[in-house]
């Protein structure tokens, strides 16, 4: 059984994972931060493209906001040494178009910058995936952002755990996201957001 698709309201949000209601039943599925910058409020409907990944230990949900970035997604995930977590901490650290370009571009220096990516997974992503970016229709497509309003001290422990799902260790993630609240009422996303560019220096 494939789940291509989910439509239905959206209940919680917790990056990396929202809980979509689908006729009564409460989807969990993981989505890269890219789609958390531009959820709707929780009660609003939503649609995912999404991934479906049978192990022998659990069965997990990816979501995107299109189908261009889950098959790029799918496209990663066939690259040697790159896992579901590691293609979702890269599609998290950067937009699906700019790492498009980047790979047909042969430019490993900007990959390097990107959460999760080394020298050598660089390398091996601008050789494993620049014949399969040929075969994926369509490109990405820009949602409107939305405002969340979480209370601050929500929004970093939140932002604190999304990073650390990501791979991020507590103490290197709790430092980024303390530097990244330079303002008052700032959203998990917009902390995801800043807390990963400064990671990725």
């Amino acid at each position: 059984m494939m789940i291509g698709q989910l439509r239905g309201t959206l209940l919680e949000k917790r990056p990396p994972v929202l809980l979509l209601d689908v006729n009564g039943v409460g989807y969990e599925v993981e989505a890269p931060m890219t789609v958390f910058y531009d959820l709707p409020e929780a009660g609003a409907e939503l649609t995912l493209h999404t991934h479906f990944v049978v192990r022998e230990d659990a069965q997990l949900l990816y979501g995107f906001a299109d189908r261009y970035e889950r098959e790029l997604f799918r496209a990663l995930i066939k690259v040697n040494g790159v896992g579901p977590k590691m293609a979702l901490a890269i599609l998290s650290g950067i937009e699906a178009d700019r790492l498009a370009r980047c790979i047909q571009d042969q430019d490993t220096t900007s990959l390097v910058k990107v959460p999760g990516i080394g020298k050598k997974t660089a390398e091996r992503l601008v050789i494993e995936m620049r014949d399969r970016l040929d075969k994926i229709d369509g490109g990405p497509v820009s949602v409107p952002g939305r405002v969340d309003t979480d209370q601050p001290d929500d929004a970093r422990s939140d932002a604190i755990a999304a990073l650390e799902a990501l791979g991020y260790r507590n103490k290197d993630a709790a430092v980024a996201v303390g530097k990244a609240a330079d303002q008052e009422g700032m959203s998990s996303e917009q902390l995801i957001r800043k807390a990963l560019k400064s990671l990725a220096r």
